[in-house]
Order: structure tokens, then C-alpha cells, then sequence
């Protein structure tokens, strides 16, 4: 079996499984958020249990809509609060402690081996530390909440193989928008994608999260990386308190995809389809409105880091407005003490609290008709930051900075070069 099968066999108490089976799996922690909690609440009242399965693996984070955007968004909140103190559900993270992906991580729900189930579509991120994790429907949760288990069909593995060293600013989200044009976003639905290889193997645990982050874009149920000595260390564990799966030798794969990671160049999607992906070069020029560096993709502090470094002693063009969401408190009060807050004030950005915020169109910068902007977050698709006629391209916190700096799309390399 490989690492995806053997899990799910752990998690349905069989020996095996085999591709397409549909297996009753038990939950190793549900999480929910503020836009997709309060529809999982009403759908458990529904199912008429009056106690959830188990209070201590509900994970509930106030994140999209944080602080409140709106008398609607406060009142989603307050039904998450109360739900938690009816039901006795101690792990809520209220609003500004950060993206709930970033919090699952940070907390320590996450550990090799686990099956986590998350209403919301990237909570596909945990793969990155050997979890099977896969995004669920509210109505889902809610059974999840009721139960304790939920019924999965077994994806097929797509393994893909990535070889080579990165040149200077280019970086995991460029190798992912990269695979994804490559892939195409109906390229992978319901497979499990396996990374393999030198370049995934020298990645650091935030870069492994941006990879497996974006898997659903190409329409995948699951990504996942083989746990070793980087998630031990980021998840502070031993391998005698971690549950280490590995792929046979002979596991089977439909098929196996090679990636040359060394000549690779800055990426960006270009609107309205996330697998638009070209060059930076070839789409230099194209004047933005706005850029934004954050979200569950790219939030962590090595993304603050490397924004930083293009930003120091630079000014934010006069026209171009630059946000900056650190996605976690934990991260918000590292980049504090590391003065990268300082970096990206002096350089003329927004910094704000930890939020989704404007990566799902939610607030802190909505886009009018016709505005360009350039995120480091992972959907580009009409509507999604605003108006349906603003225009959004994907790129990493490297492209981002410098487009931020020029005023329009930048490979931040020909920044450098200045």
C-alpha cells in the first residue's frame, strides 16, 4: 500500500485497502470555521443527538470574517461560541488568533498518521506532516460531530517526483502553480498526490504546507508528504510519539509525474482559472492595484521572511496598495520580534490581524471593478476577491513584494538586478 491507503486502513481497522473501496473511517479531529461552523451546528441539531461524539476533537476557529465585517458575520460568531459552551468544546480559537489551517498546525492537532477532516477545501494543507487530511461538506462535519467517523472512497495515488535545487526567488509556490499548469485543475480529482523526491526532501515544513495547500486546486482529495526528521522537529515530536507511515516498495500508483525543480522560473497564475500558469516574464508589465501577501498558502513566517528581504530599504509604488496578513498570532508576533512588521510599515503596507480576509473576498480589501491585484493566496477565480470584474494573479511572496514595489507584475529577480 502506499502512505495515503495505509492510513485509511489504520483509520477503518482493515489490514487493507485497495483503490476506490469505500471504508467507514474513524476521525482523529474535525474542524470547522465561521463560515461553514454555524450550517454544520444546525445540521446536528437536525440529526437530534444531543452531545457531539467527542468534545476534544472539534477544532472550532473564527478566521474568515475576523474581527466581524458585518452584523451577520458577529452573529456567526456568537452561534460558534454558544455551540461551544453548550457542547463543552474547549478548542475555540477565537477571533485574531489566526487561519484555521495555520492553527490546526501550530496547536498540535496535527501529527503524522492522523485522519483530520476540515469544512473548508484546503484543510488538504496537513498532508505536508504526514496526515491524511481532506477538506468535507458542513452537513458532513455535522455528521462527523454526531459519529466520530465518516465514510471516504479510497483515491487513487498519483505520485509525483521532484528533483533539483530551486535558483534564487523562486520558490514551493512556484514549483505548485507550476504542477498545477502542468496538471491541469481537472488533472487529479479525487486522487491522492504523493510528493517524492530530493526537493520536497530539502523543503522546509512551510514550504511542504504551500505544496499540499494547493492539491485541491488541480482537484484532488488529499496531498501528503512522507513524514522525516523536518516534521519531527517542526512538530517538536520523537519517533516514539509519532505514527510514522511509509509507501511500500511496491505501492501502486496510476501513474508518476517528474518535475525538474532546477531550471524552474518565478510562476504566476493568471486570472480567471488558478491552472493559467505562465512564466513572470511573460506577464511583466501588467499595472496592479493591489497586492497581498498572507492567507493559509502563504502566511508563515518564511513567507514574511522572504517578503522582507525584497522589501527593505524599498517603497510601495504611489498608486499600488500592499496588505500584509501574517497567518497565525504565533507567526504576527515572530515577524514582530524578527522587525519584519517594521520592513513592511516603513516600505508602505497595510499590516493586519490574522485573517482570511481578503483572499476569500470576505474584507480588508475587496477589489472594485476593473482592479488588479497579485496574492500570494491560492484562487483566482471570478468574484473571488471582490468584483467580478477585478482581475487576480497567483504568485509567491517573492513576485508579490516586488510587483508591490514597481507598481506592476515583477519577476523579483530583474528587481534584484537593479
Amino acid at each position: 500500500m502506499n502512505l495515503t491507503e495505509k492510513i485509511l486502513a489504520r483509520a477503518s481497522g482493515k489490514e487493507k485497502v485497495t483503490p476506490r473501496e469505500i471504508v467507514e473511517a474513524k476521525v482523529d479531529v474535525v474542524m470547522v470555521n465561521d463560515l461553514t461552523g454555524p450550517l454544520a451546528v444546525e445540521a446536528f441539531r437536525k440529526i437530534g443527538v444531543p452531545h457531539v461524539w467527542d468534545s476534544r476533537r472539534i477544532v472550532i476557529v473564527l478566521d474568515h470574517l475576523a474581527p466581524a465585517s458585518s452584523e451577520k458575520a458577529a452573529e456567526l460568531h456568537k452561534i460558534m461560541r454558544k455551540f461551544a459552551e453548550e457542547q463543552k468544546i474547549e478548542n475555540l480559537y477565537d477571533v485574531g488568533e489566526g487561519v484555521c489551517h495555520q492553527v490546526m498546525v501550530e496547536k498540535g492537532y496535527v501529527a503524522p498518521g492522523k485522519l483530520i477532516v476540515g469544512a473548508d477545501s484546503h484543510t488538504c494543507m496537513y498532508g505536508a506532516l504526514g496526515a491524511f487530511a481532506t477538506g468535507i461538506g458542513s452537513t458532513e462535519a455535522a455528521a462527523v460531530f454526531a459519529t466520530g467517523s465518516i465514510w471516504l472512497k479510497v483515491p487513487e495515488a498519483i505520485k509525483i517526483s521532484v528533483e533539483g535545487s530551486f535558483k534564487k526567488f523562486v520558490t514551493p509556490k512556484d514549483l505548485i502553480l507550476f504542477i498545477i499548469g502542468k496538471m491541469g485543475a481537472d488533472g487529479a480529482i479525487y486522487k491522492s498526490i504523493e510528493f517524492y523526491g530530493s526537493t520536497i526532501h530539502s523543503m522546509s515544513a512551510d514550504g511542504r504546507m504551500t505544496l499540499c495547500n494547493m492539491v485541491v486546486e488541480m482537484g484532488a482529495k488529499n496531498g501528503i508528504i512522507e513524514p522525516d526528521e523536518i516534521t519531527l522537529k517542526y512538530l517538536n515530536l520523537n519517533l516514539k510519539q509519532a505514527e510514522f507511515f511509509k509507501s511500500d516498495e511496491n505501492a501502486s500508483y496510476e501513474k508518476i509525474v517528474e518535475v525538474d525543480a532546477s531550471g524552474m522560473e518565478p510562476q504566476v497564475s493568471c486570472p480567471h482559472s488558478v491552472d493559467n500558469v505562465k512564466n513572470v516574464r511573460e506577464v511583466a508589465g501588467v499595472e496592479v492595484d493591489q497586492a497581498f501577501i498572507g492567507s493559509c498558502t502563504n502566511g508563515r513566517i518564511e513567507d514574511l521572511r522572504l517578503a522582507a528581504q525584497i522589501l527593505k530599504n524599498q517603497k510601495v509604488k504611489e498608486g499600488t496598495r500592499l496588505l500584509v496578513i501574517p497567518a497565525s498570532r504565533e507567526v504576527y508576533l515572530q515577524a514582530l520580534r524578527e522587525g519584519l512588521l517594521e520592513t513592511f510599515i516603513k516600505a508602505g503596507a497595510v499590516v493586519c490581524n490574522p485573517t482570511c480576509g481578503p483572499c476569500l473576498g470576505g474584507h480588508l480589501g475587496i477589489l472594485a471593478p476593473n482592479e488588479v491585484c497579485i496574492s500570494t493566496s491560492n484562487r483566482n477565480f471570478i468574484g473571488r476577491m471582490g468584483s467580478t470584474k477585478a482581475y487576480v494573479y497567483l504568485a509567491s511572496p517573492a513576485t508579490v513584494a516586488a510587483s508591490a514595489v514597481k507598481g506592476k507584475i515583477t519577476d523579483p529577480r530583474e528587481l534584484e538586478a537593479e
